[in-house]
């Protein structure tokens, strides 16, 4: 294992707990001791909505949650304001994030998850895409709450758990504008790589009326490993980068209150280009950029558009009532690649670049409603959702179909229960059920350049209307071992509908050349090649219903502890994850699977106030994983790297807070890498990162963090497993901010 140093956060105040939520020691100015002792308000009180759909404290939740504050969101981003550095840096069963503007094998505990703003998903369930995450604006964000394993609460695509950022509101009585400069740049070409952001906002309230507005926008140039050789623009390939990029972004959130009634109206907008100067090139040990080969295809853009009306009632007849209503219009084009070992299917005419255009609008309705003739305390949560998908893949430039259009009608009904049984024992379980309803549109699958002396021709790919349903449970209990240390136990069930979009694309190939589904679609047309020898003449059709996926369900069960003693907080869990049909794209032959698999693992944090102004702590996670490779029934491989990069995870800090208002932070982040199988090894690295804030006395702040400090050469271990092929960390980084509160 090599060890770097990387310098990164020195902007973390108080302690940092990465198992439950920041309590008042984070809410605490500089200098002013945590609450702890007898009465102290604890991280186990904290109120979280994302784990039951409805607000309940930490200690009620059957399962590991993290909450992130406001305060800790600021200090954890003076040098990287990526929210999947953030959710890396403290969560362990999260990968580490791969430092590109795309989410690409970021898995959490080796599956999927599930991204919310307020509640509403991000992602859509018929076409994947990774460019999410990295791209929502923490400035806008007043907490994150991540609640791990599999959950069907808020539909399909949480087989690994759940992430949702609560968006802020007006809270100042008068208008409060906030301006927020940053400068990034790397040491090793600091006039090249300089990358400058800005965000101003305003908030405030009058009477019942309040607003949050908020404008942002970043530029970044060129980016350099710690060599001091510059990164290419498309490491992922067809993913994206982190260098040549312009994002802005617009946010607003308007809320009125009158006793027990809130409406919300919130929208945000994200626009952004990646203008790629050269190509990338594949065929070395590391992907770098081919400066004998210009970019010449259009440039990656990003233009998605989001709209939610929430209405709340504590004072309806059945109990607290919430209606939402929301609308989600995305545009997302990839950057063009070329046809390469490690890219070996493209559209054979024209610019091997797609743009993925959705929109998805949705109802849901959630009542909370007390139990108390069942037992005193107990209450039922259940409400329904309705949402409708509209997904479309086509070619840059000739605006062709590369994928199926798809249109998905979704109606959920769900219920939980939470009971306290005793004053020391809580149960909760629940169910959900889920109908789809599916048009897949019939469409002609472009010729293909696959690497063979003629390309694979167009078929045909008959859709048709089909329809499926599922129903989940969960069942969990808490005990309070004392008044300060609890155990739980948790048995939970997550779906997932496998990429529909992606079947459809590469329908006649998905199970690779000579595959049964390649020989129905091009019987013997590739004989002379050794493929499909005894097949009939070729058809040039292959029908939807034949090669539909099908849904992924997902059984989790996980037992853990979690304690706060005022001074000391820890939690431990350890968790397995099973599924019948689990999904793998293999990058090598650009195939999709599904076959059984297994997941195991474990997760450990712990912090400590040695005194009221220092503060130690870390993370600790571990995830591995098998699967029936050969289809035989039969677990018998390691899940490849794209869904586990890195087996232990790691992040060791120590954070002091200084009575003139400055913090600074230490950590020394590590990952074991991995080496399995025939899989190519990704290798272990430990990063020291620093950072500093100075908060004055009119509330402005300025910040100052440094990564990767000794400027140590490693590879990424997540964005290196996306395509097999070595793609080189970030060198050293510093990052200069000021915020200048009005």
């Amino acid at each position: 294992m090599r060890f770097q140093i990387s310098l990164l956060a020195l902007c973390i105040g108080l302690g940092t707990m990465p198992s439950f939520a920041q309590t008042a020691e984070d809410e605490a100015g500089a200098g002013e001791a945590p609450l702890t002792g007898a009465g102290a308000v604890t991280q186990l009180d904290t109120l979280v909505v994302t784990a039951g759909r409805s607000e309940s404290e930490i200690a009620n939740v059957a399962q590991n949650v993290k909450v992130v504050e406001r305060d800790e969101i600021e200090k954890l981003t003076i040098g990287n304001t990526d929210a999947a550095n953030l959710v890396s840096r403290l969560v362990p069963g999260f990968q580490p994030d791969n430092q590109t503007i795309s989410g690409a094998s970021e898995t959490y505990r080796g599956r999927s998850m599930l991204i919310l703003i307020d509640g509403v998903p991000r992602t859509t369930p018929l076409r994947n895409n990774s460019r999410i995450l990295s791209l929502i604006d923490l400035d806008t964000i007043e907490r994150v709450e991540v609640v791990s394993g599999a959950s069907s609460l808020y539909g399909a695509g949480a087989t690994g758990g759940v992430i949702n950022f609560i968006t802020r509101k007006g809270e100042s009585e008068t208008p409060r504008w906030t301006v927020e400069t940053r400068l990034e740049a790397q040491t090793s070409h600091p006039e090249e790589s300089l990358a400058p952001s800005v965000t101003v906002s305003v908030e405030g309230r009058k009477g019942s009326f309040d607003y949050f507005l908020s404008g942002s926008g970043d530029l970044s140039r060129r980016l350099y490993d710690a060599n001091g050789n510059e990164m290419a623009s498309d490491g992922l390939l067809g993913q994206g980068g982190g260098d040549r990029t312009g994002f802005g972004s617009l946010f607003g959130r308007l809320g009125y209150e009158e006793g027990a009634r809130r409406f919300d109206l919130s929208f945000d907008w994200t626009y952004g280009e990646q203008h790629p100067d050269f190509y990338t090139d594949y065929s070395g040990t590391r992907v770098r950029p081919d400066y004998s080969d210009p970019y010449t295809g259009e440039p990656l853009v990003e233009d998605s558009k989001y709209v939610t009306a929430r209405f709340a009632d504590d004072a309806f007849s059945l109990g607290g009532l919430e209606l939402i209503a929301f609308y989600n219009d995305i545009e997302k084009q990839s950057p063009e690649t070329r046809l390469s070992p490690a890219n070996p299917f493209v559209l054979a005419d024209g610019l091997n670049q797609t743009v993925l255009e959705g929109q998805r609008f949705g109802l849901g309705a959630t009542v909370r409603t007390p139990a108390d003739r069942l037992f005193d305390g107990a209450e039922f949560v259940w409400g329904t959702d309705y949402t409708f998908d509209h997904i479309t893949q086509k070619q840059v430039g000739t605006g062709s179909d590369v994928a199926s259009p798809l249109d998905q009608h979704q109606i959920g009904l769900f219920g939980q229960l939470e009971v306290p049984v005793t004053d020391r024992l809580r149960l909760s379980g629940g169910m959900r059920f889920d109908a789809f309803w599916l048009d897949v549109k019939d469409f002609t699958r472009p010729a293909y350049d696959v690497g063979l002396p003629v390309a694979l021709p167009p078929i045909g790919v008959g859709g048709g209307q089909f329809d499926y349903q599922q129903a989940t449970f969960n069942a969990g209990a808490i005990y309070d071992v004392t008044d300060a240390a609890q155990l739980y136990g948790n048995f939970s069930q997550g779906y997932e509908l496998a990429d529909i979009g992606a079947f459809t694309r590469r329908a006649g190939a998905n199970g690779g050349f000579g595959s049964a589904e390649f020989c129905d679609a091009y019987g013997n047309a590739f004989a002379g090649f050794g493929l499909c020898t005894t097949s009939p003449a070729p058809d040039f059709f292959v029908s939807y219903a034949d090669i539909a996926p099908e849904p992924q369900l997902v059984n989790t069960f996980e037992i853990g502890t979690r304690a706060d003693w005022g001074r000391l907080r820890a939690s431990a869990s350890a968790f397995l994850s099973l599924s019948d049909n689990g999904l793998t794209f293999d990058a090598g032959t650009n195939t999709v699977t599904q076959q059984k698999e297994r997941i195991w693992g474990g997760e450990l944090t712990v912090a400590f106030d040695v005194s009221d102004a220092f503060t130690l702590g870390g993370i600790l996670g571990y995830v591995e994983g098998r699967y029936d490779a050969d289809g035989d029934g039969t677990i018998d491989s390691y899940l490849p790297n794209n869904r586990i990069a890195t087996t232990w995870k790691g992040d060791v800090y120590a954070d002091y807070r200084f009575e003139n208002g400055i913090s600074t932070r230490a950590d020394v982040e590590f990952f074991s890498g991995r080496e399995r199988d025939a899989y190519p090894e990704l290798e272990g690295v430990a990063l020291l990162h620093l950072s500093a804030q100075k908060t004055f006395e009119n509330g402005h702040k300025l910040g100052v963090g440094i990564y990767n400090v000794f400027d140590t050469d490693y590879a990424n271990p997540t964005a290196s497993a996306t395509r097999g092929i070595e793609v080189p960390g970030l060198g050293r980084t510093i990052g200069v901010s000021y915020k200048a509160v009005f």
